[in-house]
């Protein structure tokens, strides 16, 4: 109650709510579905991913030598899952390399933009060492060697 009573004629406010009054828990928020699994993709599907996966990785470059990641022999393991996601296992030219995160990063980037992968995911490793006998013969022609 308040204080002072309501003047003659004047109704008295409503009392207020009791501030240990409980008060109804919210809503609980609905659950959504668990996402299905991934369904496999068709053996046509796998393979197209796999030759864009070729194209795209020989687009890919060290931007200090002019011959892509593929030619390179920068990539040691190719996974290419059922729903398409795809895992590269690579390495770099020496582990000091100062354009590292440049190079990884266009790598998933391109591995990503294939039409139908869900996710691409590079691994960077240094075992074992890349040696140049890890290129290609028109790299090694390319660069001289």
């Amino acid at each position: 109650m308040s204080e002072f009573p309501a003047p003659p004629g004047v109704p008295a406010p409503p009392e207020p709510a009791s501030p240990i009054a409980p008060s109804a828990p919210p809503p609980a928020a609905p659950v959504p579905p668990a996402a299905p699994p991934s369904s496999p993709l068709p053996a046509a599907e796998l393979d197209r991913i796999r030759k864009q996966i070729d194209v795209e990785l020989k687009s890919c470059y060290d931007p200090e030598i002019p011959v892509n990641v593929q030619d390179l022999g920068l990539v040691y393991a190719l996974d290419v899952a059922p729903d398409g996601s795809i895992t590269i296992t690579m390495t770099l030219t020496a582990p000091g390399c100062p354009l590292a995160d440049l190079i990884v990063e266009q790598v998933r980037s391109r591995l990503a933009s294939i039409p139908g992968v869900p996710s691409a995911g590079v691994k960077l490793t240094w075992d074992p060492p890349w040696t140049p006998e890890r290129m290609s013969a028109a790299a090694k022609l390319q660069l001289g060697w």
